[in-house]
């Protein structure tokens, strides 16, 4: 007679091992310790075998009839469900082992031994941060170029086109390691070069680079003008304000004591914080007993009614030789966003305040010039003090004279 959930749920352990049976082979098995496990005792090729089926209340008493049923299936076809077990076992380690990420976890410490230890930790920070969580357990051989056209399109969201094509060759070189070692027949990053938007006519992510960026700063940093211009050009990586805003700064937005810049942005009619690092007041109390009594805080060299020209920047610049295919003025928001999500980890979205960018909640509110106010702090810290590192790593070479910038 077959079995019940109320026979099954009254049914007592007994010193030694009992079954009770269901029908077309299944049964339950009720241990002395207490515990119901579902069987299927079936007969492949003259020989009989036994199968488990899960453990009673969890695999209740319909989903292990349907699991038999599943099992004598494969029967009539002539497989032997135990077999096929295995196989299919074997089946899921190896596609486990050639998932995405097994395959470029592979192919990183094959050959990141060769790399820069940063560029190195850039790139499998990329891939964990950008890749993995999408694509990251899906056998390799199964991506198709869409669906790695989907998450690429997951960081162009976040306003990092560079991310996003350093991400697809990144990508590509993995699928081409999986191809030499046969674990795919192809590379769907080939298909996805025309997919992505161009890249804009500008050079400034170049700076991106250490060597590059930190002789710029070195070059900035040794500006022989005017007070007013040397302590703009050094501030300027320092707070990555749009360059108007910088040179419309004026005292009484500051307040050195709390360390901050408080204004309006004109460009997006909202309030904006800029917190001050260590070496950013450093500079303005620096400049104070020359412009303090002023109503800017970098006054034009011909009225101090006005503020800096925005030419006063650019012709010191260009007097360096840091040419606008090296560097402008606005290309440090660009080169601190690509750092501070790149190499510092910063979350997106604290960048995306920092740099005065329409940044919205869940509910399409938009945030409020304080949010993460004292996150954006920490980020400020560590970006003044990175540039100082680049700085003195670059003390003893001269990246100028050995071409990290050229001459525009």
């Amino acid at each position: 007679m077959p079995l019940t959930d109320v026979v099954i749920r009254n049914a007592k352990p007994t010193t030694k091992a009992i079954k009770l049976y269901d029908s077309g082979g299944l049964y339950l098995e009720l241990s002395p310790s207490g515990g119901k496990w579902w069987r299927l005792k079936y007969r492949f090729n003259g020989k009989e075998n036994r199968i488990s089926l899960g453990v009673y209340p969890e695999t209740t008493l319909k989903a292990a009839r349907d699991c038999r049923d599943t099992e004598r299936k494969l029967l009539a076809e002539g497989i032997d469900p135990s077999k096929n077990r295995k196989t299919e076992k074997s089946a899921q380690a190896t596609r486990a082992a050639n998932s995405f990420e097994q395959v470029a976890r592979e192919w990183f410490a094959k050959f990141s031994p060769n790399w820069a230890p940063a560029h190195a930790a850039r790139k499998i920070r990329l891939f964990e941060r950008d890749i993995f969580p999408w694509i990251g357990q899906q056998p390799i051989a199964d991506i198709a170029a869409p669906e790695l056209l989907s998450v690429l399109r997951k960081i162009e969201k976040r306003g990092v086109s560079e991310t996003e094509r350093r991400a697809l060759v990144y990508c590509g070189q993995v699928f081409r390691y999986a191809v030499a070692t046969g674990r795919t027949t192809m590379d769907p990053s080939g298909a996805l070069r025309g997919a992505l938007p161009p890249a804009k006519n500008e050079h400034f992510a170049a700076t991106t680079e250490p060597d590059r960026l930190a002789a710029i700063l070195r070059v900035l940093d040794g500006y022989e003008g005017t007070l007013p211009v040397r302590c703009a050009l050094r501030l300027m990586p320092l707070v990555f304000v749009r360059p108007g805003e910088l040179r419309k700064a004026e005292w009484a937005q500051i307040d050195l004591d709390a360390a901050e810049w408080r204004y309006r942005v004109t460009k997006t009619e909202t309030d904006h914080i800029v917190p001050l690092s260590r070496q950013a007041l450093a500079i303005l109390r620096e400049l104070y007993p020359i412009t303090g009594r002023e109503r800017f805080v970098f006054p034009s060299a011909r009225s101090n009614t006005r503020p800096m020209s925005d030419n006063a920047i650019l012709a010191a610049m260009r007097r360096m030789d840091i040419g606008k295919d090296v560097m402008t003025g606005h290309g440090f928001r660009a080169v601190a966003r690509t750092i501070l999500d790149e190499v510092l980890g910063v979350r997106p979205d604290f960048i995306e305040h920092q740099l005065a960018h329409a940044v919205r909640d869940p509910n399409g509110r938009a945030y409020n010039r304080t949010a993460f106010l004292s996150e954006r702090r920490d980020m400020m810290k560590r970006w003044a003090d990175y540039l100082d590192q680049l700085k003195a790593e670059a003390a003893d070479t001269n990246l100028v004279t050995a071409g990290a910038v050229p001459k525009g």
